[in-house]
């Protein structure tokens, strides 16, 4: 068997991340042996995971520490929104408290007493907390860590599980400073605080530790990208696609994230239409699946924050009605998503009229092309391109719009 380019391997790699070795290596298999019937539960298991999959994330430190508002600014909200987190209150459970994404609730926060507040060993603690459902652990101290800290990050590492070290209220601590001196270089004060959290960190066993300086206020500011992008690093396919869609949109890159999650995802979409009982379009000879094809959609309207949730929230972030929003946005793809939308955007014609051959040559990836022979693929995966892109324009727009007014 001939291998294949490097340049098909990486396309490859790119588009099919969720997927193992193994699954890949069965995918074909099954395809060559009994065609898309054959792979289209595999198809459907992986798309159902973006939904289905759990990404539990632990956030602990004592009372104070700025928990509450480091989980709202993780998941787009603020205080004052429905499902938040109440800022400011003092720490009266023992209890684990849950707090489930707004558009994906199956990525949960999971805010947790401070060890200071129990009495009882670190072990203990953790056994209490329920340690193993949990992917990863954020400790957030205001602004320096204590030995509590350091004795849960000694048994989280003890029992196998990954931790980051956080200070909070950096914003705080800066304005503070101000005030004293007037003055101040924020460049170096920053190189300080961390530099200052990074040796007693060694002296107290951990020599290679980061330490992410954040405002939770202000997650546009300091090191709350590097922190996300971390955490994105340490996670494996599937949980850390999730990761990416969880995030709030605070800049272009991170929607250009999710978009390329998402492209990678249309041609299973795709294969899907080809292989179920297909419908023809309207005015058009080609079939689709056309209940997979708006319900796709709705899913980059989700992921991307563009659904109307997302923007009720946006619009009261920003103090403007939500018509402007949607105004500034200007997509054809918002709210209720119909046939009718989409045959009005003349994507179907488009579709309909692009050679076959050419089209899986040129846009379609080294595994989706052995799938690309039917119309019908052909037609979902032009029309889910088209509107991704439409979409993702959208956010982007919609990004930079509202960081006009924060």
């Amino acid at each position: 068997m001939g291998g294949s380019s490097s340049s098909e391997q990486v396309a490859e790699t790119e588009t099919l991340s969720c997927f193992t070795q193994e699954e890949l290596s069965k995918l074909k298999s099954d395809f060559e042996t009994g065609g898309v019937g054959k792979v289209k539960s595999l198809l459907e298991k992986k798309i159902a995971e973006l939904n289905k999959t759990e990404l539990n994330i632990a956030v602990t430190g004592e009372s104070g520490a700025g928990k509450s508002t480091f989980i709202n600014a993780m998941r787009g909200l603020r205080s004052d929104d429905p499902g938040a987190a109440e800022v400011g209150i003092t720490e009266t459970t023992m209890e684990p408290a849950e707090y489930s994404h707004p558009t994906l609730p199956n990525v949960r926060y999971w805010d947790l007493p401070g060890i200071g507040s129990i009495q009882f060993p670190a072990a203990k603690y953790l056994t209490k907390m329920k340690f193993e459902r949990y992917d990863f652990f954020i400790i957030i101290a205001a602004v320096r860590f204590k030995e509590n800290d350091v004795k849960l990050a000694k048994e989280i590492t003890r029992l196998g599980k990954k931790f980051y070290f956080v200070c909070s209220k950096i914003d705080i601590d800066l304005v503070n400073m101000r005030e004293e001196e007037k003055v101040i270089n924020e460049e170096e004060e920053l190189k300080k605080i961390r530099n200052h959290c990074v040796r007693k960190l060694a002296g107290a066993g951990f020599p290679d530790s980061s330490v992410f300086l954040i405002s939770g206020k202000k997650p546009k500011h300091f090191d709350f990208f590097q922190l996300n992008e971390r955490l994105e690093d340490d996670l494996n396919n599937v949980k850390k696609s999730i990761f990416v869609l969880a995030l709030p949109n605070l800049s272009v890159e991170i929607v250009q994230k999710k978009s390329k999650i998402l492209r990678n995802c249309i041609w299973m979409f795709a294969t899907l239409s080809g292989g179920l009982g297909t419908i023809p379009v309207p005015g058009v000879s080609l079939t689709c699946d056309i209940g997979i094809l708006i319900g796709a959609i709705v899913c980059f309207q989700k992921y991307l924050g563009l659904d109307d949730a997302s923007f009720q929230r946006l619009a009261k972030r920003a103090g403007k009605p939500v018509e402007e929003l949607k105004e500034a946005v200007k997509s054809p793809l918002l709210g209720e998503i119909t046939i009718d939308a989409i045959m009005k955007l003349g994507w179907v014609a488009t579709a309909a009229a692009i050679s076959a051959v050419e089209f899986a040559l040129h846009h379609v990836p080294v595994i989706g092309s052995i799938f690309g022979a039917g119309s019908s693929f052909l037609m979902t995966y032009k029309i889910l391109s088209d509107a991704l892109k439409e979409l993702t324009e959208s956010a982007e727009r919609m990004v930079k719009f509202v960081s006009k007014t924060d």
